[in-house]
């Protein structure tokens, strides 16, 4: 049998010359098409990784009509996604699960409504075969885009634009975000604290707005006296939970409790309440969102928060995008999927809970 000349590149003949096969069985093999018995996979398995190749992605593409990448869109700006650890973690997530999926992974900024232009380009040029989109907010103009782009894509967050619970249902990924807030704000009652404030996220967000019909569940189910004069508004960034704070601070000097939608909002309050000499959780008791350790252990005192399973999630949005696309392989891809009380057929509610420290 002739070997490769060296320093020359691995052809798909080289490699059915040595299976033993033919071209059309070793294409189907390292295309991973279906029909092929076993021992002519392992011994075309066997011919590749002696031989080294592989394969040319234009003809791959050819074949399956794949290529083997996928569109990861955030709609924050880019300052917004280096400086928030939670994009961090459902980045990672994606990353991780695209790997073991074989797929590359293909960021896309969207700074504003000026990139859509180019993101609908891209994405109707054929160089992803789906996208997985999140962060976005209610007035977004990026779902009509990327429905344009008939792309096939599977959101993180529950849809709340216009038009999103019509017709066909939209696939996403979320958390329990109004059970988890709930929790949070009876935990909070539990201690015996009577005059609970929240400092939410965006009105424009989705989970921003579970998060507040949970807290409000909880103080309703409890009678406190907490309520609407006692929610001040952040956009879960550090500086904006420290303002809020010292808004509440102002309005209402006897509260005794905090829920702030994420923990980077809570560490700004912890900031503000350490300031005015405010203990806690003597004085005040802090609870946050998201359960990002790092961030939640270095905390002064360390703060107790809702555990999302932030990088479960980014998984899990790759995992519901091969099902859309067909497929099957890598590893748990119906994991959780279309259980009972899960949302939309396609799509998962994970859970939450509730991760005990110092400040509450």
């Amino acid at each position: 049998m002739p070997e490769p000349t060296p320093g020359a590149r691995p052809t798909l003949e080289a490699v059915a010359a040595r299976a033993g096969v033919s071209r059309a069985t070793a294409s189907r093999v390292v295309n991973g098409g279906a029909g092929v018995r076993r021992p002519l996979v392992e011994k075309v398995s066997r011919a590749v990784e002696e031989l080294g190749y592989v394969p040319n992605h234009a003809a791959r593409t050819l074949v399956t009509r794949r290529n083997g990448a996928i569109a990861v869109i955030i709609a924050e700006p880019e300052f917004r996604v280096f400086s928030d650890p939670f994009f961090e973690q459902q980045v990672r997530g994606i990353s991780r699960e695209l790997t073991a999926h074989d797929a590359q992974l293909v960021l896309l900024w969207v700074e504003g409504s000026g990139d859509y232009d180019r993101i609908a380009r891209y994405l109707g040029g054929g160089h992803v075969d789906g996208a997985l989109a999140f962060s976005l907010h209610n007035d977004d103009g990026l779902p009509a885009v990327i429905a344009r782009a008939k792309v096939p894509t599977v959101f993180g967050g529950r849809p709340g634009w216009p038009g999103a619970g019509a017709g066909q249902q939209v696939p996403y990924v979320d958390c329990d975000n109004r059970g988890g807030a709930r929790e949070a704000v009876r935990h909070l009652v539990s201690l015996g604290r009577t005059r609970i404030a929240h400092i939410a996220g965006p009105r424009d967000q989705t989970s921003a707005l579970d998060r507040i019909d949970g807290y409000r569940d909880a103080l309703l189910d409890a009678a406190t006296g907490g309520g609407p004069g006692l929610i001040a508004q952040g956009d879960f960034t550090v500086d904006s939970g420290a303002r809020a704070m010292a808004e509440l601070l102002e309005r209402a000097p006897d509260l005794d409790a905090v829920f702030a939608a994420n923990d980077l909002m809570a560490s700004g309050a912890l900031r503000v309440l350490r300031e005015r000499g405010r203990r806690v959780p003597q004085d005040v008791a802090v609870v946050g969102f998201d359960d990002m350790t790092p961030l939640a252990e270095s905390c002064d005192p360390p703060l107790t928060t809702v555990r999302q399973d932030i990088e479960g999630m980014g998984r899990l949005m790759v995992r519901l995008l091969m099902r859309v696309l067909g497929d099957g392989t890598g590893t748990g891809a119906d994991e959780n999927a279309d259980e009972p009380g899960a949302g939309a057929p396609g799509s998962v509610i994970t859970p939450t809970r509730l991760v005990r420290r110092a400040s509450a």
